[in-house]
């Protein structure tokens, strides 16, 4: 009888694995804006080392494809050579014996087609599309293009107003976003290559907790000029900031009590406590921008009143309206909407939910927003129906984990098919057709039923969660462009038919973060400022401390801890609790600083958008 021998990783594979894990993190950390054709050349050349060569497709014709790509680069291709490589590829793509090859010869297919402008470009002019003098890639994911590596530094040497000061140039929420931001900075943050990301929105919240009260700037001389803003959201109140700072008096119209919109009536106080949203607004505010409280558009006021009373009128109405499902008996007591579920509970009219069940069907942050806080309304049992994957949840995954950890149970795979109705009118539970997940289609998996039976969820209460609508009647009336529930605007944010009428945020571009929105606002504020005939620039006198010369050695990231879940689900004060100074130092420490290395020696000086 042969012995075996347990066969343990020899060296070469150990450094192989550690080399990948290696390539794993430069791919996470490739900032946006570099050559697609230089890319596509990158990714061949992996694709053929990986290939078992056995194989004439991949052997020689991945080799070849890669050849013609270098022509392309070193500036020795002709539009001939297009012509070659697209039909190389089809025949890789037809001929292949593997996935490998198949893969491979797609991606410089579907990249001939997708940038071909790019392709030509080298071959015509010889240079790349792209700049080199993009912003480092944390300040260009930023959809507001916050100078990130500026107030990182800033926090590391403990001036904490002047962080601040740096962030408001260019967004004038920063408590808010060190609660509630999503964070799209840090996808790309080239610490990814040494170890982990910075946690950039913790080093916001922490620059925001320990300034104190910081002062908005002085305000540029008055110009006279008066423009009127609807709704005072966050992209309102951010065109109505830069309105003012540029010297125009901002009157914002708001149909609710308070200010804030969404922040203040769709995210949760564990969330965002109010009071620390009340700093940004109070902020806001200090600048001279009005506020007419109780004004709906349309029923007490129209847009041709504003239009005769003001210079520019500024829509930025946010999504405020809720999908619906569908189905019948969707008006029955008990189904509710999430953003009427959680307006309520943001103007303090409590629903009692105490020993009863409650479905929420949804994937989204405002999905989870409903569950938790069904959770603290003392709810019995909490559900997430849920028609895909958990991986699939357009919910920040840390909302996700923290709502399974306060006791919420998911439910996925389960498509929402009837609802049940008692004689009284009263929701009773939900039926939902199991589904299982099928071809991939644009890089995302769909889903199909998977032919058994439908099952049944009891519940008391029903909350739908499936996204938000645009109020539009009142603009469709007035002879504003709406297409599919958005107001159609040009990209500055204008319409051919009514000059001096601008739109931006959620209404123009669809529901999407407040960040995003918040950037929308400070965009069209600048267009506005133009329409009026000036040219104004929103400055900040702050000194960037220079950069650290010493080395970066691997470090942990620095993750904000939470309340324990079995105590913060007992009521609505603040899920997570804030860096120390110590440990802001350290995360601000890890920062490369791309825009002073690297990035910033293509520039002559900090770029500005205004």
């Amino acid at each position: 009888m042969s012995r075996l021998e347990i066969k343990a990783p020899n060296r070469a594979r150990i450094v192989m694995e550690g080399l990948y894990k290696d390539l794993e993190r430069r791919i996470e950390s490739s900032p946006p804006g570099l050559c697609p054709v230089d890319m596509s050349r990158a990714f061949l050349e992996l694709c053929h080392a990986q290939t078992c060569g056995k194989c004439v497709p991949c052997r020689i014709g991945l080799g070849q494809l890669n050849h013609f790509i270098k022509d392309v680069l070193d500036g020795k291709a002709t539009m001939k050579t297009l012509d070659y490589m697209e039909e190389t590829a089809l025949s890789i793509m037809e001929s292949a014996d593997c996935a490998i090859g198949y893969e491979a010869a797609r991606m410089v297919y579907k990249g001939l087609i997708g940038y071909r402008d790019d392709y030509i470009e080298h071959i015509k002019n010889g240079r790349c599309t792209c700049s080199y003098n993009q912003p480092v890639p944390c300040v260009a994911l930023c959809p507001a293009h916050v100078d990130v590596p500026g107030y990182i530094a800033l926090v590391g040497e403990g001036r904490y107003a002047d962080a601040v000061r740096l962030i408001r140039k260019d967004n004038p929420f920063p408590t808010t976003c060190g609660f509630i931001c999503e964070h799209p900075c840090e996808a790309r943050c080239r610490r990814n290559m040494v170890d982990d990301s910075i946690n950039i929105r913790g080093l916001k919240r922490m620059a925001a907790d320990y300034a104190g009260e910081v002062d908005p700037p002085a305000c540029a001389p008055s110009t006279g000029k008066r423009i009127a803003v609807l709704g005072g959201g966050p992209g309102g109140l951010s065109a109505a900031y830069y309105l003012q700072l540029m010297g125009h008096q901002a009157v914002v119209y708001e149909m609710l009590p308070k200010l804030g919109g969404m922040l203040r009536y769709g995210i949760p106080n564990y969330r965002l406590p109010k009071e620390r949203l009340e700093d940004d607004i109070n902020c806001i505010l200090k600048t001279g921008v009005q506020v007419k409280y109780g004004m709906k558009i349309g029923q007490d006021i129209t847009i041709q009143q504003l239009r005769k009373e003001y210079d520019a009128v500024l829509i930025t109405i946010g999504a405020s309206t809720d999908k619906k499902l569908g189905l019948e008996g969707e008006d029955a007591d008990g189904v509710l909407s999430a953003v009427q579920f959680l307006r309520n509970v943001g103007k303090n009219i409590i629903m009692d939910l105490t020993g009863k069940e409650v479905a929420v069907v949804g994937g989204g942050n405002v999905s989870m927003d409903a569950v938790r806080t069904a959770k603290r309304l003392g709810a019995k049992k909490v559900s997430i129906v849920y028609r895909r994957r958990r991986a699939d949840m357009t919910a920040l995954p840390q909302e996700i984990e923290g709502a399974i950890a306060e006791g919420v149970e998911l439910q996925t795979l389960k498509a929402p098919a009837a609802i049940d109705v008692d004689e009284a009118g009263q929701v009773k539970g939900l039926y939902v057709t199991p589904q299982m997940v099928s071809a991939i289609k644009d890089g995302r998996a769909s889903i199909r039923p998977t032919g058994e039976e439908d099952l049944y969820i009891p519940c008391d209460v029903l909350i739908v969660a499936i996204g938000q609508n645009i109020e539009t009647r009142h603009f469709e009336e007035a002879g504003i462009p709406v297409e599919r529930g958005k107001i159609r605007t040009k990209s500055t944010g204008t319409f051919e038919n009514m000059p001096g009428v601008f739109a931006g945020g959620d209404c123009a571009s669809g529901p999407a973060s407040v960040i995003t929105a918040i950037a929308a606002g400070k965009v069209v504020a600048a267009n506005i400022d133009e329409y009026l005939g000036y040219h104004h620039e929103i400055s900040c006198d702050v000194e960037i401390p220079e950069p650290n010369l010493s080395d970066r050695s691997p470090c942990g990231r620095v993750n904000l801890t939470e309340r324990e879940a079995c105590l913060r689900v007992k009521d609505f004060e603040g899920v997570e609790n804030c860096m120390t100074e110590n440990e802001a130092k350290q995360e601000a420490g890890r920062c490369l600083r791309c825009d002073h290395f690297g990035y910033g020696i293509f520039k002559g000086g900090r770029e500005s958008i205004w």
